[in-house]
């Protein structure tokens, strides 16, 4: 193929005039294999007024370190006719040297195609010129590139567009702050802000969306303000926040403003519209003299912070340390396994001593000095026991009132997720039936089902759920590497589904047909969060899963209603609950709470977010079948309940976002319901009290009017409550009448007594510091399914 020479027409016939085009002067280093079209560039750029020397591919490093040019000049096409020019720009950017220096690019084509300028230009070069263009231009494009010098914008103080620092002059900032006197400092905080989807995202949409990433971070840092006083990204797309002179209080604050408002912002990335989760990593400044150590320890907790999705700054500490993590780990789990052995070791003596021991003690000190404390205690207990069967009955009274269904959705229906939560190994004998029951769902829109999944090791499983999602492709499998919560695995799913509403699903949930429809009735009517009625399927396993049959049609089609109307909030109970995706985006589920349901519920309310509950949206689970896996699930219960307690009950109490109607009711659910396990205990020390100044039981008046009155009437409660639970039971339950009466006799004389002791336990496990997650095993039809021994911390 024969070579086309460069410039050839322009050269033969409009030479360049230096008495017209005055020389710019400088030094040119023109590239290109020896030949016609070098000498002809060589010749154009010489009489234009620069100073050129020769490189050819390959020979381009050494050229520029043993004469540094003040431009490039290289040409696309080889001797053969092939283009070399990518290889050209690479090996000048390659070079720290080349990077900086303007990088001029001339096709051997007369109209070279704009796929391959645009190569070029992408790839480094500054511009682009084709073979017919006139010399003055050459000239022209030379000069301006050696008058505004490019430079790559990581070599810039700040980004151009963005107005971020770039990560080096960040790092110098923070140098800057790290050296002033201690006194002048005054606290301060460095975060690093990660994206958990980032690996997701850069395979997606390729490495550009890093540059974008971090810029919409910064416009949402920019926008709320606050002490966010320097900011700059780095190439793995993090953003970089000085915070100086700032309390660790006021910076955690803001940042947890700041990864809410990104959580709850829809961006556009790479011309894709996508919902990002900011992980929040920090580190107080005072405990650093230079930069290197304080950023990675902060990216060290931005790791950790990934880990969780859950939109809360984590704080550095040394066990997160990538480069020692073992020997920390070590001594947290053997803390742990220490506090878990004691707790063990005196839960079955513990709850009695605190509870009557001690009580027991004081009401006999008291009585020698002259003071009658358990006559006071007993009226306290009479008067707690009936206040609980008095609200009991309320809720009973009120469930008949609930709030109906509005007959018809008040927008169309717009595409919905359901997303379920799975652990595998304990999950597998199950999940293949879930997931035929919500592909046979019935929605008008478009329904996605996102199985969102742990396991420690691949399950043949996994092969089935493949094909069933290759059949079907509204089933989404979405394995979550690192989790070790279900939390973990909705915060992971809440970024990936594409509906506007989702429904929160356990892995051995079947919802009805209808569930969605019925759901979009009430979000598309002014709600945000709408609560299902979950019954037990296999209640003819065993009399503990029967007895936990008719408990919850007690939980979902008695209390929750009725404490919704009574109080004017609702509770999402876990399962069978619709949220709009945007708010469960901004609340996402914190990992560290073992009621991570409850706890989202308080911090949407706290939102001002509206609760429904709908005793008609129905769908089917399995209960536990033995004793010991339901004294498991509901210690965790408990416990989870009493974390929420400590952590919202005082804030709630005291906040303008709730009525006092609401108050009553969030003091009665929180608050009131912990008290209650132990003030019922209180009848056995105030017993044995009475029995030690009467000279013994048999000497005791039992007869008492106003006590049998207190007494009959607190042990009506769970009759009226039974009656109610069949009264408005699912049909199926309705008529298994026996399971009724069963339940009011094993309620009373053991399954009341059950659960406060397991309340009480998990008071003791709380406050011992043992916060073990036991699975709950799971079977498809029959026993037999162990579940892995995982313990979830």
């Amino acid at each position: 193929m024969s070579v086309t020479p460069v410039l050839t027409p322009h050269l033969s016939s409009t030479s360049p005039n230096p008495s017209s085009a005055p020389p710019t002067g400088g030094h040119i280093l023109a590239v290109g294999s020896p030949g016609p079209s070098r000498e002809l560039l060589t010749r154009t750029l010489r009489l234009t007024g620069y100073d050129v020397t020769h490189a050819v591919p390959g020979d381009v490093h050494r050229q520029v370190r043993q004469a540094p040019p003040d431009a490039i000049v290289a040409l696309d096409d080889g001797p053969d006719g092939r283009g070399q020019g990518l290889d050209v720009i690479r090996e000048v950017r390659a070079d720290p040297a080349g990077q900086a220096l303007p990088l001029l690019m001339v096709t051997a084509a007369r109209t070279p195609a704009p796929a391959t300028v645009a190569d070029l230009l992408r790839h480094g070069a500054d511009d682009c010129l084709p073979e017919a263009c006139d010399p003055r231009e050459l000239s022209a494009r030379i000069a301006a590139k050696l008058h505004r010098v490019p430079v790559p914008v990581e070599n810039l103080l700040r980004d151009p567009r963005t107005g971020l620092y770039s990560g080096p002059h960040f790092m110098d900032e923070l140098d800057r702050e790290l050296s002033r006197p201690s006194a002048a400092r005054r606290g301060g905080v460095l975060a690093v802000v990660g994206v958990a989807e980032m690996a997701a995202l850069e395979t997606w949409l390729g490495p550009r969306v890093r540059r974008e990433v971090a810029e919409r971070l910064a416009g949402v840092a920019e926008r709320l303000g606050g002490v966010c006083d320097r900011l700059g990204w780095d190439e793995a797309g993090q953003l970089l926040v000085l915070m100086p002179g700032v309390d660790e209080e006021t910076a955690t604050r803001s940042l947890r403003e700041f990864a809410v408002s990104v959580a709850g912002t829809r961006f556009v990335v790479a011309d894709e519209n996508v919902r990002l989760t900011p992980a929040v990593g920090w580190t107080p400044l005072a405990e650093y003299a230079d930069h290197t150590r304080a950023a990675e320890h902060a990216r060290d907790a931005v790791s950790e912070a990934v880990r969780h999705r859950d939109l809360r700054p984590v704080r550095y500490e040394p066990w997160m340390r990538t480069s020692a993590p073992h020997g920390h780990r070590r001594a947290r789990a053997g803390l742990r396994a220490l506090l878990t052995w004691t707790a063990r070791l005196l839960s079955p003596v513990l709850p009695l001593v605190l509870g009557v021991g001690v009580p027991f003690v004081l009401y006999q000190q008291a009585y020698e000095l002259g003071w009658d404390a358990a006559g006071f205690a007993y009226w306290v207990v009479v008067a707690g026991l009936v206040l609980s069967a008095l609200l009991i009955m309320l809720e009973c009274l009120f469930s008949l009132d609930a709030t109906p269904r509005p007959e018809r959705p008040g927008q169309p229906y717009p595409s919905a997720s359901a997303v379920i939560a799975a652990y595998l190994p304990n999950e597998a004998a199950t999940i293949v039936d879930t997931v035929e029951s919500f592909l046979r769902l019935d929605y008008p829109g478009d329904l996605e089902i996102v199985l969102a999944y742990n396991t420690p090791h691949p399950l043949p499983v996994e092969d089935t759920l493949r094909d069933m999602a290759v059949r079907d492709p509204r089933l989404v499998l979405l394995p979550v590497a690192g989790s070790t919560s279900k939390a973990q695995n909705i915060n992971a799913a809440v970024t990936r589904v594409h509906g506007e509403f989702v429904g929160i699903f356990d892995a051995d949930h079947h919802p009805a047909p209808n569930a969605f429809r019925h759901a979009w009735d009430w979000l598309s009517n002014g709600y945000d969060v709408v609560q299902g009625h979950c019954v037990i399927r296999n209640g003819d396993s065993s009399w503990v899963a029967r007895t936990v049959g008719v408990e919850f049609e007690t939980i979902y089609a008695v209390s929750h209603p009725g404490r919704t109307r009574m109080y004017g909030f609702g509770v999402f109970g876990g399962s069978n609950g619709f949220w709009r995706t945007d708010l469960l985006a901004r609340t996402r589920m914190h990992g560290s709470m073992l009621t991570e349901d409850i706890d989202s519920t308080l911090r949407a309310l706290n939102e001002g977010a509206r609760f429904a509950m709908d005793r008609t949206l129905i769908s089917r689970e399995l209960a536990p079948t033995l004793l010991r896996p339901l004294w498991n699930q509901r210690s965790r219960w408990a416990q989870g309940w009493l974390q929420v307690s400590l952590r919202h009950l005082w804030g709630a109490l005291r906040s303008p976002v709730y009525s006092r109607r609401q108050k009553a009711g969030l003091f009665a659910l929180l608050g009131w319901r912990e008290v209650q396990p132990w003030l019922t205990l209180q009848i056995l020390p105030i017993l044995v009290h009475a029995a030690w100044r009467a000279g013994g039981a048999d000497r005791l008046d039992w007869a008492v009017p106003v006590c049998l009155t207190a007494a009959a009437f607190t042990m009506s409660a769970g009759v009226v409550q039974a009656a109610f639970a069949w009264r408005l039971a699912v049909p199926e339950l309705r008529r298994r009448k026996a399971w009724f009466w069963r339940y009011l006799f094993v309620s009373t004389f053991f399954y009341s007594h059950f659960k406060n002791m397991v309340a009480r336990q998990a008071h003791l496990k709380e406050a011992l510091g043992d916060r073990q997650w036991r699975v709950t095993p799971r079977a498809a039809t029959e026993p037999g399914v162990v579940a892995d021994p995982a313990v979830r911390a």
